[in-house]
Order: structure tokens, then C-alpha cells, then sequence
């Protein structure tokens, strides 16, 4: 069931005024810039979106929020403005994961979470991944670019998506921000201009177009501590009823395995907890902390040719570093949803499903 796809469009000459008032606030040095207020937050990215306002306004528009550092208002609001133009489908199941690695990507590592979410569906769980082709900072090898290597369709609409999610056969898909969020998607060129990260990069994660007829689910990952705190925050402020928060490698969804790390997540109107990793008690144990990319294995079509290739193996049931990856993502969020009691009674869940070779059939 489609809930929405776009708003009422803003008046242009309304929206120009706003970001022309925005800017003359926010870009006015590090001692003078002042901040914003929610709506003028929401209506200065809708106006961005709906291109009402020259990439040159969206640029400082983009530069001076992230100089002046963005205040939790801020966050909001700009979500805000792109959930009111982001596509959203209720999946006809009662829950649904989100899965958010990285939009940029990664280029040190070999990464297996985009077969996290066929796992997950063998495990019973619902789940997406979303992403695109690649943007600024990384450029890095994407879900998108690996999947597409595995065969799987990466251009179907939200609603096609949805629709796998209750398919007993399938049970899980992905999904492009071209699909998603056209209007943000368009703004990748000016994002890649930018170079460095703006706060596009903290929001889109959370905009949550497809949802559980009950509840629905954020996992994603950070770097950075400060940043559990304001992802937990838009979490909440998207509407998810629970976000998991893993300190990943290159801030994806998969824990080091090679030592201790914390997530950091929510359930309902709870509190953050933190929670500790110990990849070693769930038999795990590696001298890397991720599987790494090949020796001589060059540019991202080869990369991911290379990544979709250890995916499936593992999903086979193949053991090695990918399969441990694999095994510890899914772990954390059986755990988290319940499913288990113990992260080790989840381990040996997961651990059954991968050694099964299962879930390779929802590839």
C-alpha cells in the first residue's frame, strides 16, 4: 500500500525567499552564523529538492550547515524535507529491516553485508538494503555495484520491492534512492562537486520508504561515537520503532572480527543502550577485522565481481572470513529483534541457516 509520493509543491517565489533568508543567517562566519528553526530547515531542502534555488544556494546552503556544525532542528528538518518527497510502501508484513551501509561505499575492504538481507529472510526476518551507484567522498564500491554483479535486480520500483518482502520465496530486496527519492538522487553531481561530506549523507539514511505493517527497523552503521547519538535521533524522528547502530568497518553494518566493539540501539521509547561485541565468544576469530579485497584485484566493477562472488559462496554455506561476517551481522540482529535470547543462541541460529546453504536461493 502506497501511503505517499510527493507533497504539495513549495511556491518558488516562496521558497527563494526562504533560502535567501536561510543563507544570510547560516553563512555569515564562525562567530555570527546563527541557526535555523525546523520548518525553515524542511522548506530549504524541499526547495533544493524541488529545484526552486541554483546549485550555487544549495552549495553554501550545504557547506555552511555543515561549517557552522547542524544542530539536532536542523537534522530533523532536513529528513523532514526529504521524507516529503521519498516514495513509502507499506510491505504486507507486519515487520521490516532497513538496512543503510555506507551510500559512498567501501574501498579498503571487502564488504558482505549486501547479502545480509537474503540471510536475514531465510532467518525469517523481512529486510531491504538501500543505496545507489556511488557518490562523494569514497566513490566506493557500493550494494548496488555488488548485487548488480550477483545477477539480482537493482532498479525495481518501492512498491516491486515491497512486494518481495512477502514473497516466501524471496523475502527481502533492494532498493535505489533513483527509485526511492528521485529529486535527492539528482542532487549526486552537486554532492560530488562538494567533496566533502555534507548533511545529506547523516539524513538519507533514515527516510524510510518502506515499512512493516507493525513495526520497521533502521540498521546501519558510524564511525565516529558522536554520531550513534544524531543517527538515533533521526531514527526516531523517521518514524522507526528500533534502530541498531553498529560501529562498523568503514562505517558499514559488519563489526570488526578481530576485537571487541559497541552498538548502540533502541527498542520503542527506550533509551540508547550500548552493547558490547565479542566476535571471539561466538567462536569468530580472525587476525582481520574484515574480509579483505584481493591482491591484484583493481577498480570497482572487479571488486565487486569479487564481493558478489564470496558473498554467495558463504550464503552456500562456504566457511571463511565472509561467512564469519555474515554470521556476526545476523547474530546482532536476531538479538536485537528478540529473536534470540543469547547472542550465541543467535549465533548457532545463524550459523545452522549459513551452513544449510539456504539462503543462497533467495539470490
Amino acid at each position: 500500500m502506497s501511503v505517499k509520493t510527493s507533497e504539495k509543491a513549495l511556491d518558488p517565489t516562496y521558497a527563494q525567499e526562504v533560502m535567501t533568508s536561510i543563507i544570510q543567517r547560516i553563512a555569515t562566519g564562525p562567530t555570527l552564523s546563527k541557526n535555523i528553526e525546523f520548518e525553515e530547515a524542511r522548506t530549504g531542502m524541499r526547495a533544493i529538492l524541488e529545484g526552486h534555488v541554483p546549485d550555487v544556494q544549495a552549495a553554501v546552503f550545504l557547506i555552511a550547515l555543515r561549517m557552522k556544525r547542524e544542530t539536532d532542528e536542523e537534522n530533523r528538518g532536513i529528513l523532514s524535507g526529504m521524507q516529503d518527497l521519498t516514495e513509502t510502501v507499506i510491505a504486507d508484513v507486519d515487520e521490516v529491516v532497513d538496512i543503510v551501509d555506507p551510500y559512498n561505499g567501501y574501498n579498503r575492504t571487502l564488504p558482505a553485508a549486501p547479502f545480509l538481507a537474503p540471510l536475514l529472510a531465510e532467518l525469517g526476518v523481512p529486510a531491504i538494503s538501500q543505496g545507489l551507484e556511488t557518490v562523494s567522498p569514497k566513490y566506493g564500491f557500493t550494494h548496488r555495484q555488488i548485487l548488480r554483479a550477483a545477477g539480482v535486480n537493482v532498479d525495481l520500483s518501492v512498491g516491486d520491492v515491497a512486494a518481495q518482502l512477502s514473497d516466501p520465496a524471496k523475502g527481502w530486496g533492494y532498493l535505489d534512492q533513483t527509485q526511492s527519492c528521485p529529486a535527492l538522487h539528482r542532487l549526486i553531481p552537486l554532492r560530488n562537486q562538494l567533496i566533502k561530506r555534507s548533511v545529506l549523507t547523516t539524513t538519507e539514511v533514515s527516510t524510510r520508504p518502506i515499512r512493516g505493517k507493525s513495526k520497521t527497523h533502521q540498521m546501519t552503521g558510524y564511525v565516529h561515537k558522536p554520531y550513534a547519538e544524531i543517527y538515533a535521533m533521526l531514527a526516531r524522528h523517521g518514524g522507526f520503532d528500533s534502530a541498531l547502530l553498529v560501529r562498523g568497518v568503514e562505517g558499514g553494518v559488519t563489526a570488526s572480527l578481530r576485537q571487541l566493539s559497541t552498538t548502540y540501539q533502541f527498542m520503542g521509547d527506550q533509551p540508547e543502550v550500548a552493547i558490547e561485541i565479542d566476535p571471539e565468544s561466538l567462536g569468530i576469530q580472525h587476525e582481520l577485522r574484515a574480509p579483505a579485497i584481493p591482491d591484484g584485484v583493481e577498480g570497482n566493477e572487479e571488486i565487486s565481481k569479487r564481493a558478489a562472488e564470496a558473498g554467495i559462496k558463504a550464503l552456500e554455506g562456504e566457511e571463511g572470513i565472509t561467512f564469519d561476517a555474515l554470521l556476526l551481522s545476523a547474530t546482532m540482529a536476531l538479538h536485537h529483534l528478540g529473536r534470540c535470547e543469547t547472542l550465541a543462541q543467535g549465533a548457532e541460529q545463524v550459523r545452522d541457516v549459513l551452513s544449510s546453504g539456504r539462503a543462497a536461493g533467495r539470490i
